[in-house]
């Protein structure tokens, strides 16, 4: 835990949302258990294995006498979670979180909930990846599939997009998503669909084709989408949801399933599509397996023949 408690030693106050220790990167030996993000004004530390009460007391201590030291006067505000054999427990350590609570990142502006379930409404490893998005987005149509709370349309949105088509099955997500929209000063230019694409995709289709498709699936979630199953079937409807010279930026968080398998998945499915790019993950996500990281990659459609005269 001594990588830990440095980091902590070390700790600044946050102007924006992101991660300041990445144990699960495996560049600390014995941390690997451990997360400690900023959301502020709050710090989440993330166990993925079971920790004791006295453990939590030494963590506590080393955050408040660090906290006194770099923001005297200000509350240390601090939730605790831990993730283990699909159980999730979150507590208020101390302070309070704000309510609503939200955070920024590169002038963007998000709702998150760090006090209930296991994600917070905003990935902080997709940095990069919404970064790319707003670079690439000006004047395009962009179809943002599994769209959660829409971080993805935000930025598109700030990076001139006409349009964006924001599609996820979780109703609760896509509202949480329609509110980082105004909070954002976005008045138009969004529409919400909480749908299952695999059920239909007669609505999708009719509203492309798109500049800029956007596929962010959970890796493995039970009556959703499985990537082993399920990636291959969606990656058939690509060629035709993009226009000539169209990309797609193309996510998955599975530490079993490396760069490899998504390539060859489209090699079978859309061989048409072109590979551009690996994005880079976060600095602070550094990994010491690469592949067993967040896996952002970029594809690009053919693009019109010339005419003959």
């Amino acid at each position: 835990m001594q990588a830990l408690l440095d980091a902590i030693a070390r700790l600044e106050p946050a102007a924006e949302a992101r991660r300041v220790f990445h144990g699960r990167g495996g560049l600390h030996p014995g941390c690997e258990q451990w997360a400690l993000d900023a959301f502020p004004p709050v710090w989440v530390l993330t166990s993925f294995q079971p920790v004791n009460e006295a453990t939590l007391a030494v963590l506590h201590t080393a955050l408040t006498e660090r906290w006194t030291q770099v923001a005297p006067g200000e509350p240390l505000n601090w939730v605790f979670q831990c993730r283990h054999d699909s159980q999730t427990e979150t507590r208020l350590m101390a302070g309070a979180v704000p309510e609503p609570h939200v955070v920024s990142e590169r002038g963007a502006r998000f709702l998150v909930h760090v006090l209930k379930g296991q994600n917070h409404g905003l990935f902080l490893d997709m940095a990069e990846g919404r970064q790319w998005v707003r670079e690439h987005a000006d004047k395009q149509k962009v179809l943002n599939l599994f769209a959660y709370t829409c971080a993805f349309s935000v930025v598109a949105l700030q990076g001139g997009a006409k349009q964006v088509v924001n599609v996820d099955m979780s109703g609760g997500a896509i509202a949480i998503g329609q509110q980082n929209h105004p909070l954002n000063g976005l008045a138009g230019g969004a529409s919400f669909l909480a749908h299952d694409i695999f059920k239909t995709w007669g609505k999708i289709t009719r509203g492309g084709p798109y500049g800029l498709v956007i596929v962010d699936p959970p890796s493995f979630q039970k009556g959703s989408f499985v990537a082993t199953k399920d990636y291959q079937r969606l990656m058939r409807r690509l060629p035709d949801l993009l226009l000539p010279g169209g990309r797609v930026l193309l996510c998955l968080n599975a530490p079993e399933l490396d760069t490899a398998f998504l390539r060859q998945q489209m090699q079978e499915a859309a061989p048409e599509l072109v590979f551009e790019q690996r994005l880079p993950n976060p600095e602070a996500f550094a990994d010491a397996s690469p592949e067993r990281a967040l896996k952002v990659l970029v594809y690009r459609a053919p693009a019109l023949a010339p005419r003959v005269p």
